[in-house]
């Protein structure tokens, strides 16, 4: 449409926060059992080492400088060859360690997550040992050069994971089109409210204390629309995630009512087909039969159907405005056709008295308070304690609503208007 340009774009700023034990928890929740297993003595060059790994506890997480890090316990058996007296044994030993990793996380403009581990260190909680001839000999040096050696596959295999297994965009594309499924305000003006959203936005993920934090924000056209539900096919793609260093912390909400041009014709009918005027004294009088409209260019044109003293069609043209103190789309300067004005200069001046004009002009009136009204009591609905999933909860408030103009587009016109507030996004429990 062509009022669909960057001005009338609503930008929606949802300051994101997660507690790092819900991360926590969703990983151990995740993370269990067997979870590293090398069952081969050849490999690695002949390291004549295998090993399998098990999580022993709870693996804890926090922050810093922008860092995830994870200690995480585990339990590990080993199996290493032992050169004794020149001779290679194989013994078997069991110990205990806890593993340290750091973790950048990163969104892709195209939605696959990357992350970044490198190793942090490890200690010890039960060092290993073999028996030897009826001695417990420490391998702790031996067991620390394979940990150190498998250390890279450990955090390359963990960033693998992650890719394959860390789907976003299904999810997103599911809360996207879910966005954009028109919604019905109101049954009795059979008005739905419409979302167009053109681009997402986020901030890096940043840490404070024991929380993380973000920024989301989503920009789209609303629409509040009369008439027939919109017929939207659902998105099979997703637009490019943008990364932004900062988003605003307050929302901008442009909504765009609009009355096809049916529908105002089918009230201005309602009001004026069958109404009676008269004219220098009761010597003239018409009678509207029906009424068209339609925009050009920025003016409304209004057909009206005449019988009685004259009959035929007549064109007037007017400029719509908003009009805040009503709520209603109504009409300035409302005049004849150019058209019109010079037949009826001819045939029946007595139309062109300003009567006539007058009164379409005071009572040719659109309302749309009631869309207004029940767009703001939806939006503050949707922004009080409202739980669209579970574990996220939504509050904001509305601050102002604010009247912007009315514009014509070929098939509509629409009633522009502003809203502004604030708006929290709380995630718990993940």
């Amino acid at each position: 449409m062509e009022v669909r340009n960057d001005r009338f774009l609503s930008t929606v700023h949802i300051p994101v926060s997660i507690a790092l034990s819900d991360v926590e928890r969703q990983i151990n929740a995740q993370v269990n059992g067997l979870i590293y297993e090398d069952n081969s003595l050849t490999d690695n060059n002949n390291d004549n080492f295998m090993t399998k790994v098990w999580k022993r506890g709870t693996i804890l997480v926090s922050a810093e400088d922008s860092l995830f890090q994870f200690t995480v316990p585990l339990r590990i058996w080993a199996k290493a060859g032992v050169s004794v007296l020149g001779f290679m044994q194989y013994k078997e030993t069991e110990f205990e360690i806890d593993l340290r990793f750091k973790t950048r996380f990163d969104l892709d403009r195209d939605w696959s997550v990357q992350t970044q581990t490198t190793a942090d260190g490890y200690g010890w909680v039960r060092r290993p040992t073999v028996s030897v001839i009826g001695l417990n000999v420490p391998i702790t040096s031996l067991v620390a050069r394979m940990i150190d050696k498998n250390m890279g596959s450990i955090t390359k295999t963990l960033d693998q994971q992650v890719r394959r297994e860390v789907d976003l965009k299904t999810p997103v594309l599911q809360a996207w089109n879910t966005l954009r499924t028109p919604y019905l305000l109101s049954e009795k003006y059979r008005t739905y409210l419409q979302i167009v959203p053109k681009r997402i936005l986020i901030t890096p993920l940043r840490f404070e204390g024991r929380v993380i934090r973000s920024t989301i924000g989503i920009e789209a056209f609303t629409l509040t629309t009369t008439g027939a539900k919109p017929d939207v096919r659902p998105a099979v793609s997703l637009p490019d995630l943008t990364v932004v260093p900062q988003i605003k912390d307050d929302f901008q909400i442009g909504l765009l009512s609009e009355a096809s041009y049916e529908e105002a014709a089918r009230l201005a009918a309602e009001e004026f087909v069958g109404k009676t005027f008269n004219f220098s004294n009761d010597t003239y009088s018409v009678t509207i039969t029906s009424m068209g409209l339609y925009g050009q260019n920025d003016a409304l044109i209004i057909k009206a159907g005449l019988s009685g003293t004259i009959n035929g069609d007549i064109y007037l043209r007017g400029r719509p405005y908003y009009d805040a103190e009503t709520q209603t789309i109504s009409l300035k300067d409302l005049k004849y056709d150019l058209d019109t004005k010079n037949i009826l200069q001819r045939s029946a001046n007595w139309l062109l008295q300003g009567t006539f004009t007058r009164t379409l002009e005071k009572n040719l009136t659109i309302p749309v308070g009631s869309y207004i009204a029940d767009m703001q009591k939806l939006l503050q609905q949707q922004l009080t304690n409202n739980r669209p999933v579970k574990g996220v909860t939504i509050n904001g408030r509305i601050d102002e609503i604010r009247p912007d103009q009315v514009y014509l587009t070929p098939t509509a016109l629409l009633a522009v208007v502003n809203a502004r507030g604030r708006v929290d996004v709380k995630v718990e429990g993940l």
